[in-house]
């Protein structure tokens, strides 16, 4: 009898096959469509209105600019996984719960981890001990505050660093005060959504197969997490990616230009502009200087605020792995509290 049930919460080389079959079958399918654009042209095999080739465009775009940052974040991930115990989180993180949001807002300063990679890095943070609450200021500061996203955001304005210090301040202490919020709605809750794999017990399997030598077990399991959480990620990611190509070929971007001549409206425009292009975060500060003819300073400031912390690829990763009461709830205090204090310094700063 034992031994049927631990056969039967070993994973399956077919299920195994098929996940690595669907994720050949739809990385094949991107590079036919990457290089056959022309049989949808005038004059190819196909013709489709040009509005569907740009969606394609820049639904290829998104992908090609967010692949590396997946594949960063998911081997981090996967060496967390590995290498970093439970009594190693549990020991460096501070008792107290208050006082772990800081030490959080600057460890997001220290990792180049964009939002293209850091949900699938704070999920397996969670899973393996860290408080949701410092999992959240991580997951909003990490990607602004990291070293590569300052580089670009000086260069790209680097003629007035106003924005250049009112992204990286806000991020700073809005990453903390977000923390604190969720900390207070949901204390150390568990919020993240059980995956197939785990109601299967692929854990009970794994920590009862006897490890190989130290070493070599180690960059295999990284290797093996590290690809089953890119096939999980990617889906989402490609989802995320169409649905924001949808958006920025079809919205009426004059309309919402219309709208964005008062400080109010503006801001609340470069925000839904932020959530939908669902640029990375160290790339956006140059599609952000393009519009500072046309916006406020406390608007574009938003942008690059708003953006990085939630967009619309991230939200469809969000909603995977986490509750949907949580996901809702950080939506709603992430958009609160970012544009309330861009009204703040609008109205005595900027």
């Amino acid at each position: 009898m034992e031994q049927k049930i631990n056969m039967e919460h070993t994973p399956s080389p077919l299920n195994g096959w098929m996940k690595d079959a669907l994720g050949i079958l739809l990385l094949f399918t991107f590079v036919i469509l990457f290089f056959s654009m022309d049989l949808f042209k005038d004059g190819g095999l196909f013709t489709l209105p040009s509005s569907w080739l740009n969606v394609n465009t820049i639904f290829l775009g998104i992908v090609i600019e967010a692949v590396p940052f997946i594949l960063l974040g998911v081997f981090i991930s996967a060496l967390i996984q590995v290498y970093v115990s439970e009594d190693t989180i549990q020991r460096y993180v501070p008792k107290k719960a208050y006082a772990a949001l800081l030490p959080a807002a600057m460890l997001g300063a220290i990792f180049p981890i964009c939002e293209c990679a850091i949900i699938p890095v704070v999920r397996r943070l969670i899973k393996k001990g860290m408080p949701l609450h410092v999992g959240v200021v991580f997951l909003v500061a990490a990607p602004i505050l990291n070293p590569v996203v300052a580089a670009s955001t000086y260069f790209a304005f680097r003629n007035d660093l106003t924005v250049f210090y009112t992204r990286f301040g806000l991020a700073f202490v809005l990453s903390i005060i977000i923390g604190a919020i969720l900390y207070t709605i949901f204390k150390n809750s568990d919020q993240l959504k059980v995956q197939k794999d785990e109601l299967l017990g692929n854990g009970m399997a794994a920590a009862a197969t006897p490890s190989p030598k130290p070493q070599s077990s180690g960059i295999k399991r990284t290797v093996y997490h590290a690809a089953d959480e890119f096939f999980l990620m990617g889906k989402f990611l490609i989802a995320g990616a169409f649905i924001a190509a949808m958006f920025q070929t079809f919205l009426d971007r004059s309309l919402l230009l219309a709208i964005g001549s008062s400080d109010w409206a503006s801001t609340g425009v470069m925000m839904a502009f932020a959530f939908v292009l669902s640029l990375c975060s160290e790339a956006d500060a140059f599609v952000a200087a393009s519009f500072g003819s046309m916006f406020t300073t406390g608007s574009i400031a938003a942008f690059l605020v708003y953006g990085p912390m939630l967009d619309l690829k991230n939200t469809i990763m969000l909603f995977a792995f986490f509750k949907t009461k949580f996901v809702l709830i950080f939506m709603s205090v992430v958009t609160v509290t970012v544009f309330t204090s861009i009204m703040i310094l609008q109205l005595f700063i900027l």
